[in-house]
């Protein structure tokens, strides 16, 4: 990417590479996973965990996280995988992705209007199963999103809820223009506020595990943790994790 420097320039040829070898995931399919990412710009990403690292460093690490979190996408069976993100990021996540993902701006500015955007582009064609899945939870186990799909089979809505007021996805098998109306998604009632739009709609809800996003150091500090124990679950994001440990302990930045 033209503005992105340091080892991801790297990591992301390496990743376009194996992108292109493996071709798109199917299209057309009735089930639909959409990530919600932006382009990894330095500055641009993750900017909470600026107290502990350099944008450039936090930008490699966006770089591993969405990289894994399309490896999980791609893992589940019979389901199409595109990725969500501003206008402005469409090209660099193009280059990023190669043929993994299909790349969607959304209209308008902002989360609620990238997940509004997300189910009126999919969820409008033949009540397909969409869920949207945030591109900082590739350690959450893939039978988490599958259940998530099954579920839509019987409710209107499913919501993953975090342990921090939000929600890593949301899954819908219809349009409801209104259910993200001018919502704030960035803060602790997150979660509780969708739910009571649900309810406004007399809509079905779902809910699965609960589990986290990597948004602030104590995040990252706990994803660390679960990779050294088991790291094939996110392994690039792994492999950052491990190489920045290292240089910390041996004082280079």
């Amino acid at each position: 990417m033209s503005s992105h420097t340091g080892s991801s320039v790297g990591f992301t040829s390496e990743f376009m590479k194996s992108s292109d070898e493996t071709g798109p995931r199917s299209a057309g399919s009735e089930r639909v996973l959409v990530i919600m990412a932006k382009a990894p710009r330095p500055g641009t990403v993750k900017t909470r965990l600026g107290c502990s690292h350099s944008p450039e460093a936090i930008a490699d690490l966006y770089c591993c996280l969405l990289a894994d979190t399309l490896a999980l996408a791609r893992s589940l069976s019979d389901v199409e995988v595109a990725i969500m993100c501003p206008e402005s990021d469409v090209t660099d996540l193009a280059r990023f992705a190669g043929n993994q993902a299909t790349i969607v701006a959304q209209k308008g500015e902002g989360l609620a209007a990238g997940l509004t955007s997300v189910f009126a582009h999919f969820g409008g064609r033949h009540r397909r199963r969409t869920i949207a899945f945030n591109s900082d939870s590739p350690h959450l186990p893939r039978t988490v999103l599958e259940g998530a799909f099954e579920t839509l089979a019987l409710h209107d809505l499913v919501i993953g809820p975090t342990h921090d007021g939000g929600y890593y996805l949301v899954g819908a098998n219809a349009v409801h223009p209104t259910l993200f109306a001018n919502d704030g998604m960035s803060t602790s009632t997150a979660f509780e506020r969708l739910i009571s739009r649900a309810q406004a709609l007399e809509l079905s809800v779902a809910i699965t595990d609960a589990s986290y996003d990597v948004d602030v150091v104590a995040d990252l500090t706990r994803l660390s943790e679960e990779l050294r124990l088991s790291p094939e679950r996110a392994p690039r994001t792994a492999q950052w994790l491990e190489r920045t440990q290292l240089r910390a302990s041996t004082g280079k930045r």
